[in-house]
């Protein structure tokens, strides 16, 4: 599928700081933990906790972010729909990894079992 150029630009300049504390809510809200919420966030980035925290309050933008992560070799068994877009036909790089963060945020939000949402590790 593709996107907009406007719409890649926009996910690359977004920073995680503004959307990380989106995910918190949504996983806390469902009854998940900020704890499960790292578990997923390291295994598609490899970042561990205090990296993820770095991350953070460099205020780094979501192009630097998905430029440091060392992606998880089975980030590509991350299928389906997520904000209208189906991810495995996104063709910007970038606004794909984005949507693969935002799917396994959704995936834990609502209830799937860790095994499922880590793609088997």
């Amino acid at each position: 599928m593709n996107t907009s150029e406007t719409h890649n630009q926009r996910m690359a300049s977004m920073t995680f700081a503004s959307v990380y504390p989106h995910y918190v809510t949504k996983v806390v809200r469902k009854g998940k933990t900020v704890e499960e919420l790292h578990r997923v966030i390291t295994w598609l980035t490899g970042f561990d906790d205090a990296k993820i925290q770095e991350l953070i309050e460099a205020k780094v933008t979501f192009e630097t972010f998905f430029a440091e992560a060392n992606l998880h070799p089975n980030a590509s068994l991350i299928t389906g729909m997520i904000c209208g877009y189906r991810i495995e036909e996104i063709e910007n790089p970038l606004t794909q990894k984005v949507r693969y963060l935002d799917k396994l945020v959704d995936e834990l939000a609502n209830g799937r079992k860790m095994e499922k949402i880590l793609r088997g590790q």
